[in-house]
């Protein structure tokens, strides 16, 4: 495995651990597990693929978004060892057997954990614990996100914790303020203390460390009405006043998916996604500072996301410049990654990792707005 950070950053423990919880339940020792940690996004991923491959590995994983050509390389040079580009999108078009990619609906767990802060915003309200600074001029109660870089597959994620949100409260608005890194505490805290400068009342975030939830702690600390919600991992133990839950992935199902294939000699999926119906996806354990009734509304929502009777991404449930949105062309066919053939929205739903596995929402809906600095 090539790992684009260690396991400090929770978004690669949880792949390191997930891994390792596959192997073990399909007998395969840990002596036969190589990690190559702290691997970036550029030449040095290709040296470390095909070191593993020169070391005699059956089967290669990448863990980020940046290493896919650079395993995409590799795959080519070793055509008997299997390349697996978690989040990536290129495998369906690669022309290659032993390139693959992988995904979870990532967007069901960020839609459950905005339920949960939605139920904590309903009750804030209630409670009169409100402020005007956190409202703005139309009367939107202020919510913050931390996001990493602005890929689809973090403007899906944001995109479905606002939608999770909003089915609790509806006059919620959303300020989006980017890292340009998966993983930068500083950043992370810098751009939390911002949005909560800003008034908003509970930041969200997709990027890797516990920078952002730190920060909230510390201004809850201080005397601001604060809350969070994280990513990968619980972030109780840095946040434990303030932490609501995490949206996270159990990547253990797929990496059990793919050893067995492998072990078995069957092919595996070019393009492989699932989510609650397959446990693939969960939020973490719910911190003290959620509402009452917060659990109840999570069984009854990851039910229903679980059986398809919710779908996140319900046309009729979001606008871009007002309108409704009835089409959608979401993959990529000249590598500017602009989605310009094949079609997301049927039946009033956009079908989000089913085409390919990657995410490819990218819409800017009505309520959202980006803050790109620099």
């Amino acid at each position: 495995m090539v790992c684009v950070e260690d396991e400090n950053s929770g978004y690669d423990y949880a792949h390191i651990s997930g891994l390792l919880e596959a192997a073990e339940s399909l007998g395969i020792s840990e002596d036969n597990i190589i990690f190559k940690y702290n691997i970036p996004e550029d030449e040095q991923c290709y040296d470390a693929c095909a070191d593993l491959a020169e070391q005699g590995c059956d089967i290669v994983f990448t863990d980020s978004y940046g290493h896919q050509s650079y395993a995409m390389q590799a795959a080519e040079e070793y055509p008997d060892v299997i390349f697996v580009s978690m989040t990536g999108d290129l495998a369906a078009t690669s022309g290659l057997d032993n390139y693959k990619n992988a995904f979870n609906y990532t967007f069901q767990s960020r839609y459950v954990s905005g339920v949960v802060a939605g139920m904590k915003l309903a009750e804030l309200i209630e409670n009169g614990e409100l402020t005007d600074a956190n409202y703005d001029e139309d009367g939107n109660v202020k919510i913050g996100y931390v996001g990493a870089y602005p890929y689809a597959e973090v403007v899906s994620g944001y995109t479905a914790f606002f939608l999770g949100l909003q089915s609790i409260v509806e006059n919620v608005a959303m300020d989006v303020r980017f890292t340009n890194s998966w993983y930068s505490p500083t950043a992370e805290a810098a751009a939390a203390e911002a949005l909560i400068a800003d008034g908003c009342i509970i930041i969200s975030q997709h990027a890797d460390s516990t920078g952002a939830p730190s920060a909230v702690q510390a201004a809850y600390e201080a005397g601001t009405t604060v809350y969070c919600v994280g990513y990968n991992i619980s972030m109780l133990e840095v946040a434990p006043d303030v932490a609501l839950t995490s949206a996270a992935n159990d990547w253990s199902v797929y990496y059990t998916y793919a050893l067995d294939c492998m072990l078995n000699g069957e092919e595996v999926a070019t393009d492989w996604a699932q989510g609650y119906n397959e446990g693939a996806v969960h939020i973490t354990e719910l911190g003290d500072a959620c509402a009452e009734g917060t659990a109840e509304k999570v069984a009854e929502v990851e039910a229903a996301l679980a059986d398809e009777s919710l779908q996140v991404f319900d046309c009729s449930t979001f606008t871009v410049d007002g309108e409704t949105v009835t089409s959608y062309l979401a993959l990529d066919s000249d590598g500017d990654f602009v989605g310009d053939y094949g079609e997301a929205i049927e039946d009033g739903v956009f079908y989000e990792s089913v085409l390919r596995s990657a995410p490819y929402f990218a819409l800017a809906i009505d309520g959202i707005t980006q803050i790109i600095e620099g």
